[in-house]
This record gives structure tokens, C-alpha cells and sequence, in this order.
């Protein structure tokens, strides 16, 4: 059977460690790189659930998205068990589930988040934004649409609990898309000629500045654009690794609800 260490490889293959940010913290974060692994559940986040689930079916690695511990610049200073990151952890290596976590290298790599992201949103022909990390990807669709109908594509294609816009009297036809909170890259999606922009965790500034600036937002939320991308991870690790039982998580699901107004 392979061992954490030959998973990460494989993974590092997909989505290499130079693409992450400088900040980020990437990689096997957890446990014993030399445990055989047998089972695997892949998740977006590592929370108390999916630990739980972890360890109800036996797996022996959890392959995130979000790394489990804090990025670079935020390390862990302690591990406690009346903290909830603590108790998380505790949790994991006291079961000898390990951890390996795909963040930055995974949204810029080819295949990755965000190109996943536009093949839910079934943009045509999608390629690089051209942001400096290479992180965004723009595409166009088949038939331009009236806004209000491209966000309800959009919270149907990614299965969304809703999703918040604010429009610039547009149609759409041409659509840049950054999973997660990819705000601070709009300039770069008006500056491709885009109409439309989909991401994460916009700020109330960045929708009333936004039909000035001749773009239409669509915040579709930060689980449900990045979530696609863990099918891919299954389906990855299962064709590099046939003899592992690969699932994804269950237990993870949008926590983010909306009310509709009467």
C-alpha cells in the first residue's frame, strides 16, 4: 500500500509546492509520513465533522483543501485540548489520521480549483485571467444571458445555498472566476474586458463600487466555489492509486444560510 509520503508526491505532481503562495502552508501537515494508507476521505475543510467521519471509516489520511493548521504567519503555538483547534488536532493524532493539504498550489495549478470552477460554470474555452499568481481563470459562455438568469445557473451549477450580485446593467458573456475569496482580483477581470465576475466573500464597498466600474459581481460563496475541486481530487488519487478506497467527505456541507425575503 502507499504511504502518506508517496500521496503527497502524487499530489505535489497535480498541483506543485512552488505554485503556493509565500504564505501558505501546503503539504503534509499531520502525522506519520511513513503510515501505509489504505482509505482516504477528501474534504475542502478538516473540521470536528470530517475528523469524525475520518475515523468512523477507518482512513488513515484526510486530503484537504484548507490547510489544518495555521498558514506561515500564523503558526500554532500551542496544542490543547480545551482550544478547537487544539481538540482538532488531538483528535486526529491520538486516531493516527494524517493530514495533507492542497491550498494555493491547488487554485493556481492546472486542473485545479479554479479551472474546475469555470467547467462548472461550463465557461468556453477558459484560460489565465493574467493576475500576477495565475490564479484567476476567464472564459465566455455559449449565449450571453440577463445577469439575474447567470446567477441562477450559478447557484444551481454549484449547488449553493444562494448567492448575493449587484449588476452594472449588463448581460453576461464573458466571465472571470476565482474560487474563494478572490476579491482583490476584479481590477484584473475588468482589465480583460470581462462583464462578469464570480468569486467569494465580497465586502458590501466592492458591490455598491461595482456598477460604476462596469462589472457585475456575483458572490456565489467561498465552500461552493471551491468544493468542485474535491471530485477531482478523488478522482486523481483513485487513477494514481486503484488498490486505496478514495471517498469524499459526507459530513462537509455549506454552513453559510440564507433567509428569502417575503
Amino acid at each position: 500500500m502507499p504511504t502518506v509520503r508517496d500521496i503527497e508526491q502524487a499530489l505535489f505532481a497535480l498541483a506543485p509546492k512552488d505554485l503556493a503562495m509565500s504564505w501558505d502552508n501546503v503539504g503534509q501537515l499531520l502525522g506519520d509520513p511513513d503510515v501505509e494508507v489504505s482509505r482516504v476521505l477528501v474534504a475542502l475543510d478538516i473540521t470536528e465533522d470530517v475528523a469524525g467521519e475520518a475515523i468512523e471509516k477507518v482512513c488513515q489520511l484526510i486530503v484537504s483543501h484548507h490547510p489544518v493548521m495555521n498558514c506561515k504567519w500564523l503558526p500554532v503555538q500551542t496544542v490543547r485540548s480545551d482550544t478547537p483547534q487544539g481538540h482538532l488536532l488531538l483528535k486526529l493524532l491520538r486516531n493516527g489520521v494524517s493530514a495533507v493539504c492542497m491550498h494555493t498550489n491547488l487554485d493556481i495549478a492546472e486542473g485545479g480549483v479554479n479551472d474546475r470552477l469555470a467547467q462548472a460554470l461550463e465557461l468556453i474555452d477558459p484560460g489565465p485571467l493574467g493576475d500576477p499568481e495565475g490564479l484567476c481563470r476567464v472564459g465566455t459562455l455559449a449565449e450571453p444571458m440577463a445577469l439575474e438568469d447567470f446567477a441562477r445557473l450559478v447557484q444551481k451549477a454549484l449547488n449553493a445555498n444562494g448567492v448575493r450580485f449587484a449588476g452594472a446593467g449588463k448581460p453576461v458573456s464573458k466571465v472571470a472566476v476565482g474560487g474563494g475569496a478572490c476579491g482583490d482580483y476584479e481590477d484584473f477581470a475588468i482589465a480583460a474586458g470581462c462583464d462578469t465576475f464570480v468569486t467569494s466573500d465580497l465586502t458590501y464597498h466592492t458591490f455598491l463600487d461595482a456598477k460604476g466600474k462596469g462589472i457585475n459581481l456575483i458572490d456565489a460563496g467561498h465552500f461552493p466555489t471551491e468544493d468542485p475541486v474535491c471530485e477531482t481530487l478523488v478522482s486523481y488519487l483513485t487513477a494514481q492509486f486503484p488498490e486505496l478506497t478514495v471517498t469524499k467527505s459526507a459530513s462537509h456541507r455549506e454552513v453559510i444560510q440564507y433567509l428569502v425575503k417575503d
